[in-house]
């Protein structure tokens, strides 16, 4: 059996849960665009940058609604959810041209979610290759993209322009 290990988003994790009862994406979704990293706002969902990304263009989509399941969402929140997965796609494939994605969603602590109380759905861009030594011998993940210079180019090419 393999382990994916990741130190590294133990910073993430511990900042999501601990310090503050206020939830990471209820606060996000009230701050500046440019500020928090989102991409894109839809009528029930926005898409945003994860801060602490598993590789560079880690977008996640969260429903504006508090809720803690999919199963929780409305048709149309999910409808426009399910959208928003493959516009990130398009966006990523046109600004990263990466070789595949992992899409997930993880529902509660148990399973995961750093953030167990408001849904959401992570798209990470894969690269052949993107994987090395250096999360295990290092404590160290190499982005080689910045976090402002992605979401320019997610912003340039986003494909919906409701």
């Amino acid at each position: 059996m393999r382990i994916l290990w990741s130190p590294w988003r133990y910073q993430y994790v511990k900042s999501a849960i601990g310090g503050s009862n206020e939830c990471l994406f209820c606060k996000i979704k009230d701050q500046n665009d440019e500020d928090a990293y989102i991409v894109y706002r839809g009528e029930f969902n926005f898409v945003v940058l994860n801060a602490f990304p598993y590789n560079s263009g880690h977008l996640m989509i969260a429903p504006y609604r508090h809720v803690d399941s999919l199963e929780k969402l409305d048709d149309r929140e999910l409808l426009e959810m399910v959208h928003l997965i493959n516009d990130s796609i398009r966006a990523l494939r046109k600004a990263l041209n990466p070789d595949g994605f992992n899409i997930g969603v993880n529902i509660g602590r148990s399973a995961g979610a750093g953030v167990p109380g408001h849904v959401h759905v992570h798209v990470v861009p894969r690269w052949t290759g993107d994987s090395n030594f250096m999360p295990v011998i290092a404590d160290t993940k190499v982005l080689p993209v910045a976090l402002s210079e992605v979401y320019k180019l997610l912003k340039e090419n986003w494909p919906r322009k409701y």
